[in-house]
């Protein structure tokens, strides 16, 4: 596929931007993003797996023993009874460990498909599906590749039809790099950029 190849040429690197260094790391810094920026996520992370460096020292602790280490992400609250009831049920059903299958992970509070996607897909190296970010959503739409009206489950749908499974993980990191870099929601900077120029992404005016 033509774009797939002119996204790879533009973004080499492109890779998933939460730090890491454990699935259950990943899976609760993917919790923790959800309506929040990556950036937002990676400075709150270190303190918060350092105070708690596996699954079963959040088991032990409660929702309010984690909440002041994510206070500066949004909706923090919630945020932290899901990532407690994440990490019990790792803890109670999975032998401490992240499970490995769709069906499992969405077993898990605040887990839905798009943060099963991306664990699967970056701790697992499993394409299970497509993560549909706010990104991806966006330039799906704008490429082409899905219907203007389709809903996330939708525009999933179709580029899982439209792109290779072994390409699944990679390609979504490569819409969300286009999308943060340059087809912006707003104000992009799609004029002269190969990718838009080429396959038809068009960027919104900048609302005065």
């Amino acid at each position: 596929m033509e774009l797939l190849e002119a996204l790879r040429e533009q973004y080499p690197d492109a890779r998933c931007e939460l730090d890491y260094s454990t699935p259950h790391e990943l899976l609760i810094a993917t919790i923790l993003s959800a309506q929040a920026t990556d950036v937002s996520v990676n400075k709150a992370t270190p303190a918060l797996f350092k105070r708690f460096p596996t699954p079963a020292d959040y088991a032990g602790a409660t929702p309010a023993e984690i909440e002041p280490y994510i206070k500066t992400i949004g909706l923090y609250r919630n945020k932290a009874r899901a990532v407690h009831e994440a990490m019990r049920a790792l803890c109670e059903r999975f032998g401490g460990q992240v499970p490995r299958t769709m069906e499992e992970l969405l077993t898990l509070r605040g887990v839905a498909r798009k943060t099963a996607n991306v664990v699967l897909g970056n701790a697992f190296g499993i394409n299970a599906g497509f993560v549909v970010d706010t990104h991806v959503e966006r330039l799906s739409k704008r490429l082409g590749l899905a219907p203007k009206n389709a809903t996330v489950a939708k525009v999933e749908q179709h580029l899982m039809k439209l792109l290779p499974q072994a390409t699944w993980c990679d390609a979504s990191h490569m819409l969300i790099f286009h999308g943060r870099r340059a087809c912006k929601a707003r104000g992009g900077e799609c004029g002269g950029n190969v990718i838009c120029e080429r396959f038809g992404g068009r960027c919104e005016k900048r609302k005065r």
